[in-house]
């Protein structure tokens, strides 16, 4: 499982078994993983204004847990559901920015994908949001999106396909431009009103759980102000559909209003050999 991680990722794992091992845990718990970044250090940064920031998380994380009789680091102590969660979208991260390796900041943006968790918690109570984590290792990790252009509507893709995982019309209808269209998987084009009254209907199989994407490719023609990426999703599957289909989902978008919106998303599903 931790082939791709960096030698700073994969201490942070060890980091994390060794405070679920401390705390008495069962398992290796979103807490135990934020304190293991801790130790590997690459939140201080996040937290400009707050001192001794390791001390008060660890403390305030003490507070919410039952602290248990300390474990053997000899017993094996597994990564629980929300854990192994977090680490896939810390993977996921990491593909959608091409980065080759999982580093500490991409399991820093999973955890704070799982807004549920205890330790998303205390990491929003904080401020801390993942954007600015993603922009900066977008800027540090990819000589290709150095441009600040490049980078935002970078981010504003990811935050739109993240986004179709929760299917909230009401959030996603403002990425499309005021004349968005979308064409889906049958060849019919949709106007950005008729998008907003179809939304769930439109998108239901980029929501699946096990829908999974990766941005394959993208292009920036500055004359023009567009940006264009090409989005390989898979198990993206329509109910009419006997088996299973990748779907090519090419997306243009342009400065509008001073951010960056989708003016043409198209479908094309390809089967799979």
């Amino acid at each position: 499982m931790f082939e791709r991680y960096s030698e700073k990722a994969r201490r942070v794992i060890f980091f994390a078994r060794y405070e679920a091992s401390n705390y008495g845990s069962r398992y290796i718990e979103t807490e135990h993983l934020l304190l293991g970044l801790l130790r590997e250090g690459p939140l201080a940064k996040w937290f400009p204004g707050e001192s001794n920031v390791a001390t008060a998380i660890r403390s305030e994380i003490e507070k919410r847990i039952t602290l248990g009789e300390r474990i053997s680091t000899s017993v094996e102590v597994p990564l629980s559901a929300d854990c192994k969660k977090v680490l896939t979208l810390a993977g996921e991260t990491s593909e959608r920015l091409r980065h080759r390796l999982v580093e500490p900041e991409h399991i820093l943006i999973g955890i704070l994908r799982m807004e549920a968790s205890l330790a998303a918690q205390i990491l929003t109570a904080r401020g801390v949001k993942p954007e600015p984590i993603q922009e900066q290792l977008a800027k540090a990790l990819s000589p290709s999106y150095q441009s600040s252009a490049t980078v935002s509507a970078l981010l504003t893709l990811n935050s739109f396909l993240a986004g179709l995982k929760c299917l909230n019309s009401e959030e996603l209808i403002s990425f499309f431009a005021t004349d968005g269209n979308f064409i889906d998987a049958c060849g019919k084009r949709w106007n950005r009103e008729e998008i907003w009254k179809g939304f769930e209907t439109l998108f239901a199989p980029y929501a699946k759980r096990n829908a999974s994407y990766v941005v394959e490719a993208t292009l920036v023609e500055t004359r023009r102000e567009l940006f264009v990426a090409s989005v390989l999703w898979k198990n993206a599957l329509l109910a009419s559909e006997q088996r299973a289909w990748t779907h090519q989902m090419s997306v243009v978008l342009s400065p509008e209003d001073g951010d960056w919106k989708i003016l043409l998303a198209q479908v094309t599903p390809v089967q799979l050999s």
